[in-house]
């Protein structure tokens, strides 16, 4: 009896990061993809899940709840930026400036929606491979 030896299993080989609940980051990148269509409400609940979850996790998934909410608040501060130089350009319009203004506000507008969807799609790229995103701080994607 005193030579034998325990027989190891599948589960005395998992890793920490692979023991980390990935559920949570991937509903809160689903929602934000569902923001598309909902003008952006589930946006906000992917946004609140995300601040809620973030210090109850390892060190992987920190990262992508990190990455989540600069994504959304990144996103806000652009799209708020292109509003407020298209309500200029709209005033403007009067004397015929404005409308080159609205249209570079459209752009900046444009370029957020796509920064904000490219963001979230690579997060979610990253998830899957149950990897931590490498530079959750980083304004582009």
């Amino acid at each position: 009896m005193m030579g034998r030896r325990r027989k190891e299993t599948m589960s005395d080989q998992i890793s920490y990061a692979a023991t980390e609940d990935k559920t949570m980051p991937a509903v809160c990148y689903a929602l934000y993809l569902l923001g598309f269509a909902t003008g952006g409400l589930t946006s906000i609940v992917g946004l609140v899940i995300a601040y809620a979850q973030r210090a109850a996790v390892g060190p992987a998934m920190e990262s992508h709840y990190t990455f989540l909410i600069r994504t959304f608040w990144i996103t806000l501060a652009v799209a708020i930026a292109g509003g407020v130089l298209f309500g200029a350009g709209l005033v403007l319009s009067i004397i015929l400036i404005g409308f080159p203004i609205m249209g570079v506000a459209g752009l900046i507008m444009g370029a957020a929606g796509v920064l904000y969807g490219v963001r979230t799609i690579v997060g979610l790229v990253f998830l899957s491979r149950g990897e931590a995103y490498p530079r959750p701080y980083a304004v582009i994607a």
